[in-house]
Order: C-alpha cells, then structure tokens, then sequence
C-alpha cells in the first residue's frame, strides 16, 4: 500500500510539514510513501503533473488537505492512468465528506438538517421552512464557520428570516469559492462536552480522541457508541472520522462525518497508531 501526502510547497520532493510524521511513521512500518502537488489538483491545474512522482502500482491511502469531490475525483483518475488506485474510490468519497451523502444513514443520532443546492435565497427559505422554528446552526455541505459564530454560523430563530439570511450572505462571503453543495441548515442542539473525534477503518473504530480544535480536552466520560457502530458499518466505507459531542440529556451525537483522508488528526494522537490501522489486514 502507498501513503500519498501533500508535498511541501518549498521543498516538492518533501512531505508537507503538517503530514511529514504521519509519512515517517508509514515508512516506518514499512509503506511506500509519495507525494502529489496538492495545490496544482485544487486549483485545477494539471493533475497528471501533480502525481507524476507517484511510481509503483496497487492500493494507496491519501492523507492530506481537503478536496472538492470533483478534485478528488480527478485525482483519482490520474493516479488509475499510473496503476495506483485510491482505496477510497470518488462516489465513496463524496459520500463521506458531504453532508448530504452520510445524513440519511445517521440521521436517528444527528440533529435535523434540511439543505439547498446552490446558494439561492428562495431555496433557503424553503430548508429554513422545512426545518421548522427555533434556533440553528448553518454550514454548507462540508464545512461550518463555527470560528465566526454570531456572525456566520449561528441563528437563534429560523422564523426571523431576515437575519437568517444575513447569516448565510456572511457566510457566502467568508467561504467565497470555497462555498460547497448549498447551505445546510441544522436544529441547534446543547452539548456538555468538547467534541470527541472517532476514527473508523471499513466501518469498525479503531481510534477515540480528541478533537483537532481541543487537542486537550478529553471526554468527560467514556464515549457510548453503542447507538452508532451498525450505522457507520452500513454505510460501506473504507475509511472515516466520526465527531461526537455529549448532550445536555447525556446521549451522545454525530456532529460530523468526514472522510478520514482529509480529516486533521490532533497532535495529541501519534501517528504511529493511525498508520498501524491504516495497515492491510486491521483493523
């Protein structure tokens, strides 16, 4: 199996800083390591280049900056004209990484979202209706801007659509051509506890963390994943992250899954042990 990680913008026939223990500690265990230009598959720019010091054929694993499923799907493609095929194919990857491609699955043990496609103000009045009253929380189809939280992620009132829509024009603006799917709007739920991150290898979770924006923070208890293991197992892929926070009624929640390539592993977790997961044969 080869570990493809972003290459270092400066040095590009090195590992990018943020993924160089992660490639160490694969060709420790004795992987193939590569690296591809992620800047030139992100901009559009030419793929085939991208990967050209891709050598060697068979299973490979990214690990890397989050992609667009359209540049994953390229990327996929290219790395196919070299005999190297992405464990995670395209189809599984969008699944993964968009909101709308996991929520069905999970929809018991996750808040009540509703979504548009594309950025239309009458489409969102129609997920806002949809949604019902009360508070919520909007993101597009991969990604909140929870760091700008009264400004671009949190509505008190879905009935207020005037603000409601200055919520979302602040988000369009801050993600720009970042903006993925539509907007996707989720009922706001209390939570006591920092998220944790769950890491999951063909549908069995191999490790429990933290989040990457509270590397410190443990969970106040211990993690019941009773409710979601035959959930992700019936979803069929390869390789996810899970976040969870507890809630105010002590049941544990899905706020987020994401496709474990282009999911950021906490400083706290070695990479050793997600490379030994990511090894043939585990989990």
């Amino acid at each position: 199996m080869i570990l493809l990680v972003p290459a270092d913008p400066l040095r590009p026939r090195r590992p990018d800083e943020h993924f160089a223990p992660e490639a160490a500690a694969a060709r420790a265990a004795g992987l193939d390591v590569a690296v591809v230009d992620h800047d030139a598959v992100a901009r559009g720019g030419d793929v085939r280049r991208a990967v050209a010091s891709v050598s060697g054929s068979g299973a490979a694993i990214y690990r890397g900056w989050m992609l667009s499923g359209g540049r994953y799907t390229a990327l996929a493609e290219a790395l196919a004209a070299r005999g190297v095929v992405l464990r995670t194919s395209a189809e599984q990857y969008r699944r993964a990484h968009e909101l709308p491609g996991w929520y069905a699955a999970l929809e018991s043990v996750t808040p009540p979202s509703a979504w548009t496609v594309g950025p239309a103000r009458t489409d969102f009045d129609r997920a806002r209706a949809q949604l019902g009253t009360g508070p919520a929380v909007l993101r597009d189809y991969t990604k909140s801007m929870k760091h700008y939280w009264d400004e671009a992620a949190f509505i008190p009132d879905l009935c207020d659509g005037e603000f409601a829509w200055k919520v979302a024009t602040r988000f369009l603006e801050l993600r720009e051509d970042d903006f993925a799917g539509g907007f996707v709007l989720r009922r706001f739920e209390q939570f006591t506890s920092a998220e944790v991150r769950t890491w999951w290898v063909d549908g069995v979770c191999i490790l429990v963390g933290p989040h990457p924006d509270t590397p410190d923070d443990a969970p106040p208890v211990e993690v019941d994943l009773t409710s979601v293991v035959p959930l992700i197992a019936g979803l069929g892929l390869p390789f996810v992250t899970v976040d969870l926070a507890l809630r105010t009624d002590g049941v544990w929640r899905v706020i987020e899954l994401g496709d474990g390539q282009v999911s950021d592993r906490p400083a706290s977790v070695e990479p050793q042990a997600m490379i030994a997961a990511l090894l043939p044969g585990s989990p």
